[in-house]
């Protein structure tokens, strides 16, 4: 029996269609993603912590879910937002329906909805707090239940993702596929990178502030040993390890509420070399000085043009943020501004002028998406073998 979902926005916009997925209510903030594909990704990336989905679109689910196509140890994303489900998958790889997979991880979805109405109201007035249900059909209440929830702006949901002990990657029993090489939609790209990569092994610690899969793949197939630390570990402990490089991983919430933790990276500006994603990006540049702010409605999904200042290449990329770093605030003496977004003008990277520090706002691994920007990891290695 067909069961009626309700969207209804903190502004008083209210959405009715089909629901589907689990039974339920969730709070969260409402964001789009203009993905074509990659639903499984979008769901398991922590970076989607206390967001409910959008996605462009229109057809979602026509492959199913499997247990490869994870970018962590479950999902995080509080609700799913479709156009048209599908009821039917077709992929040898599948090994369950979207719905099931939904059901199976307590995920609120709603379809059968006009998306494109959604994604253009969220542009002009601006991603905001909504509700999700399946099982309550007052929409005062639901609009009510929107307003109360909690704001992203200055959240913290890093404690929320992160990991509760430090591990090593490879690591088989979180990624048995792909250290497998088996069922890999990346073993090309893996098996490129490995032999560009050479016989040197570095140690690299990894901050896990939501760190995904695909990083740590990327990582391991140039050559990286990591150990994946949780987001609060100090300083002296990363130090403790002997690492030939830290990394700060991309992650859910507002960089701004993240005082401690930036005044840990800060100590390890010039002692070892940095490179941050996403809300490494962000953290890093607080450290330096730097300030960050809300975008208007974000940038989400696979194809986001940047601009690389220090090349003059065009790259297609892979983005998740809400928060962008403001590059008034950055001081040029220090800090020189390396990549830019063609769409908004968004700084997209920067790299410290005389330490071996950059960091870059999008997603190089893009796992799926493009892999204009696979360098950047070579860069990593680059400079890890000059501190050598």
């Amino acid at each position: 029996m067909t069961k009626t979902g309700i969207l209804a926005l903190e502004d008083g916009r209210v959405f009715r269609g089909r629901a589907w997925g689990a039974d339920g209510e969730r709070t969260g903030e409402i964001v789009f993603n203009t993905s074509m594909m990659g639903y499984q990704e979008i769901l398991t990336d922590p970076s989607y912590a206390g967001q409910i989905v959008t996605m462009t679109y229109p057809l979602i689910g026509n492959y199913g879910a499997n247990g490869d196509d994870i970018e962590s140890r479950r999902p995080f994303a509080e609700g799913l937002v479709v156009r048209e489900f599908s009821e039917v998958e077709s992929n040898w790889r599948s090994r369950m329906s979207l719905d099931d997979y939904l059901v199976a991880n307590g995920i609120v979805g709603l379809s059968e909805i006009d998306t494109r109405a959604l994604v253009r109201h969220i542009r002009e007035k601006g991603a905001m707090r909504a509700c999700l249900s399946s099982i309550d059909g007052d929409e005062a209440s639901l609009i009510g239940k929107a307003r109360s929830a909690p704001s992203m702006t200055g959240r913290n949901l890093v404690d929320v993702v992160t990991c509760g002990d430090r591990y090593e990657w490879p690591n088989p029993a979180l990624d048995a596929p792909a250290a497998a090489h088996t069922l890999d939609p990346l073993l090309a790209v893996r098996e490129s990178l490995a032999s560009r990569a050479g016989s040197e092994t570095f140690r690299v610690v990894a901050y896990d502030f939501g760190i995904k899969y695909y990083i740590l793949r990327y990582l391991e197939a140039f050559g990286c040993k990591v150990t994946v630390v949780p987001a609060r570990t100090s300083a002296e402990d990363v130090l403790a390890l002997s690492p030939d490089g830290v990394f700060l991983s991309n992650g859910p919430g507002d960089p701004s509420a993240l005082s401690e933790i930036v005044a840990t990276i800060r100590q390890l500006i010039g002692r070892v070399p940095l490179f941050g994603i996403c809300l490494g990006h962000q953290i890093l540049a607080l450290a330096l000085g730097g300030r960050t702010y809300k975008l208007k409605f974000g940038h989400r999904g696979g194809n986001q043009p940047v601009k690389n200042l220090l090349t003059s290449s065009i790259e297609i990329t892979s983005h998740n943020h809400g928060f962008a770093v403001d590059p008034e605030s950055l001081d040029p003496a220090q800090v020189e501004l390396t990549h830019v977004n063609l769409n908004d003008g968004c700084l997209e990277g920067f790299r410290h002028r005389h330490l071996p520090v950059f960091s870059v706002q999008y997603h190089p691994e893009a796992g799926p998406g493009p892999h204009d920007a696979t360098y950047l990891f070579e860069q990593f290695i680059d400079l890890m073998k000059a501190g050598k």
